[in-house]
């Protein structure tokens, strides 16, 4: 075939199929579900309050800066005499008494940045303040223990990959819906393009077969283990129910799948917070708590660990639209069958110590994703993150 030809063909296929770069192929051996550790990281895009999401009870600071946002009456569910959470959450308060859920608040990093693009870059790649990383820290894991996993270990669940799961050598896999996608990969020309044995090199050309090849059989093995494991209940019917069926499927598959990435959208609540994150709160709650039932039905949960992060939080004190404005550390939600502890144990917010009206961050997040990296993964986290962040553990 001339390099024209299957340059053209190549652009028609892509637009049945998108065919995500850098993918590597290594053979591997599957390695069960049953036997390893899963990883779920939610991204709340926009920043997140997480005053009005663990709301600080009995502290006069947060009803005098905010007078017509606080929570109070119906609006906030009392966990503790100081704590408080928003009522939207209701679905998950049995898992944190359980222990199963356990938030985290005042995290962040030195010199906080207020740029959504910039902050999210930070938390995506692991970064100080003042650097700039083009791999992620997810990606750099998938660099240092993936030389034998499957194109397809690591799973984002939209239509882009993320800075998060960039590596130099190994990126994540993409894709928005696993039976469309297979749909697409089922087409004759793109089957006939993909089974073209590469028998010269010619540039790119070997090299954008291989990709085509390997994304071909990725999506044709994803769609047959989404479909074979319909769940045993039913997941809602919103953005993150239904990445979250897209997930819990694919875990009973017994892939060899191990981390997976999903996103809520909509949290940069400058004016009228209140209606908004009422139902952005309640779409998280009710969406991981048919997933955490999903997985406990199924014994999968004790294998499953779940973080779900903001790029920032929002000044203490409200705006005058009814809203709040960029402001610094915030909260981690962590959530699996695994933890122990007390699960409010680090969640009460201190507002008697604001930095120029903000919260201040006592657990550098990157602490976090080092006790992920190396009591969850097993990884040297050293490796990933290139320097050790203070102790933080997710068991007690």
């Amino acid at each position: 075939m001339k390099r024209r030809t299957f340059l053209r063909q190549s652009a028609i296929a892509s637009t049945s199929l998108w065919v995500p770069a850098f993918i590597r192929h290594y053979q591997s051996e599957r390695l069960s579900s049953r036997h390893k550790k899963i990883l779920v990281v939610i991204q709340w895009s926009g920043g997140n309050d997480g005053l009005n999401t663990l709301v600080p009870l009995g502290q006069d600071t947060y009803y005098q800066l905010r007078p017509n946002l606080a929570l109070q009456g119906e609006e906030v569910i009392s966990l503790t005499p100081e704590l408080g959470m928003h009522a939207s959450l209701a679905p998950l308060v049995d898992g944190i008494h359980q222990g199963f859920i356990q938030p985290v608040n005042q995290v962040g990093y030195p010199n906080p940045d207020r740029s959504h693009f910039r902050s999210m870059d930070i938390w995506q790649s692991a970064s100080g303040s003042d650097q700039t990383w083009s791999t992620g820290w997810l990606g750099r894991y998938l660099d240092h223990e993936c030389a034998a996993c499957s194109p397809h270990s690591a799973i984002e669940v939209g239509d882009a990959l993320t800075l998060a799961l960039k590596g130099k050598e190994r990126q994540g896999f993409v894709l928005e819906d696993p039976e469309l996608l297979q749909r697409a990969a089922s087409n004759p020309y793109l089957r006939a393009l993909a089974g073209r044995p590469v028998t010269r090199s010619e540039g790119a050309v070997p090299y954008l077969y291989k990709v085509m090849q390997e994304t071909h059989s990725s999506a044709d093995l994803l769609g047959q283990a989404y479909r074979a494991h319909p769940p045993s209940r039913d997941f809602p019917a919103t953005p993150l129910g239904k990445q979250l069926e897209i997930i819990a499927r694919l875990i009973l598959s017994d892939e060899d799948i191990h981390i997976f990435y999903a996103s809520l959208t909509g949290f940069d609540t400058h004016a009228n917070q209140k209606p908004a994150q009422s139902r952005l709160l309640k779409e998280y709650a009710e969406a991981l708590q048919i997933f955490m039932a999903e997985l406990q039905h199924h014994q999968l949960w004790q294998d499953t660990l779940v973080l779900t992060f903001s790029e920032f939080g929002r000044r203490v004190a409200e705006n005058a639209s009814r809203g709040t404005d960029h402001g610094a550390a915030n909260q981690i939600w962590l959530a699996g069958g695994s933890l122990t502890g007390d699960p409010l144990r680090r969640s009460v917010p201190d507002l008697s110590k604001l930095i120029d009206g903000d919260l201040a961050f006592r657990t550098d997040f990157r602490s976090i994703y080092q006790a992920i990296l190396g009591q969850w993964l097993a990884t040297d986290a050293n490796q990933v993150l290139n320097r050790d962040f203070p102790e933080f553990s997710l068991h007690g």
